[in-house]
């Protein structure tokens, strides 16, 4: 029997960095700044600088950026937020936490991404802020939304956990609106060993807020300027994503080539859909995720590849809205295509470290009756 394959090879990435990490860590070791170390800073210049963003503001991780962004942006108990009910509870969960209401608008069904023109009729005089996903590794239609946004005085918020090195219109992802939020989950396009989270924003208001939310509100040691959260992110993690940024170029690109050579030897599989991408951005593929025929038992196609060593999951199996915590957030259910794309899409082995075989395999797989 062939081994099975590993979902997301962290281990050949680790393989090929462990040196640069080694040395990055023995270093925080050797200065004992364990938290707020000079690696902080390092990775704030160097993220900024590849985003293209003014202020980059490192801290505890993605959850934590969306929260510590809706906090500087002061969003207050009753404020609502328009965004997609087809992403990870975490976009969600934080509005809710600082007292707002999500208000979810339907996706696009062939992106999974929120779309836009669903938008504006979500609007409603306590509208305070829109926050698209950039699912799988794909933006959302920004400018599209931006331009709602400037059209009601609202702000943006771009949950960025899944698609950080991505490209909309030749900008980054994390640099497409007021803020831009990412995750350095040890399985996201760029991870670390833990957790730890970056926003992005031009605003200097709104980034000096950011940085003092992060570290409980102070604006000096002992001087509490606002209420905040222990939100910093640790040195030892900021010390292994700066290894890891030395070869995140090369990473990139495999990942959109090997994107684009699954799309090749998938076009024709029977029963097999796949997602869309627009011709004006790319996508970095934090997951592989293709559409099953309607009506096809998932569970049993997993099943079937798991037997032949392919690991799968499904990303995300119920809507937000449908999950207990924030149905009654969606009282008029409108949201079909959502509901649509939760009963089929799964997601398929994918790392830059993917080899041609092991992505032969995956195809062979999903070829094979079942």
């Amino acid at each position: 029997m062939t081994a099975p394959l590993d979902f997301i090879d962290l281990k050949s990435q680790y393989t090929a960095l462990k040196d640069a990490i080694a040395e990055r860590m023995q270093r925080v070791l050797d200065h004992g700044q364990y938290i707020m170390g000079p690696e902080v800073a390092e990775l704030e210049t160097k993220l900024a600088a590849y985003t293209g963003a003014k202020h980059c503001v490192t801290v505890a991780s993605g959850t934590e950026a969306l929260l510590i962004a809706l906090m500087a942006l002061d969003l207050r108990p009753g404020d609502e937020v328009v965004t997609t009910p087809f992403t990870f509870a975490a976009t969600a969960e934080m509005i809710v936490l600082l007292g707002g209401v999500p208000v979810f608008a339907d996706i696009e069904p062939d992106t999974c991404n929120i779309d836009a023109s669903l938008i504006e009729a979500k609007i409603t005089p306590r509208t305070r802020a829109i926050m698209p996903v950039s699912l799988y590794g794909q933006c959302a239609d920004m400018d599209a939304i931006n331009a709602i946004a400037a059209r009601h005085g609202l702000a943006v918020i771009e949950d960025a956990a899944q698609s950080f090195g991505a490209t909309y219109r030749g900008r980054k992802s994390c640099h497409l609106s007021t803020v831009g939020c990412t995750s350095f989950f040890p399985s996201k396009p760029l991870g670390c060993y833990g957790d730890g989270g970056a926003l992005f924003t031009d605003d200097d208001a709104l980034a000096q807020a950011a940085r003092e939310i992060r570290v409980h509100g102070q604006s000096a040691r002992y001087t509490h300027t606002r209420v905040g959260v222990g939100g910093r992110m640790d040195t030892l993690q900021c010390a292994v994503v700066l290894a890891k940024l030395e070869r995140f170029e090369w990473e990139i690109a495999q990942r959109l080539a090997l994107g684009e050579r699954y799309r090749a030897l998938l076009s024709d599989v029977p029963g097999v859909g796949l997602l869309a991408v627009r011709a004006d951005r790319d996508c970095v593929w934090a997951q592989y995720t293709v559409f099953l025929k309607a009506g096809s038992d998932r569970a049993a196609v997993q099943a079937a590849l798991k037997a032949q060593g392919i690991p799968t999951a499904v990303h995300y199996p119920k809507p937000v809205h449908h999950q207990a915590a924030y149905s009654r957030y969606a009282l008029v259910d409108d949201l079909p295509r959502s509901i649509a794309a939760a009963a089929r899409v799964m997601s398929l082995p994918m790392s830059a470290d993917l080899t041609h075989a092991q992505q032969d395999r995956v195809v062979a797989a999903l070829r094979s009756p079942r």
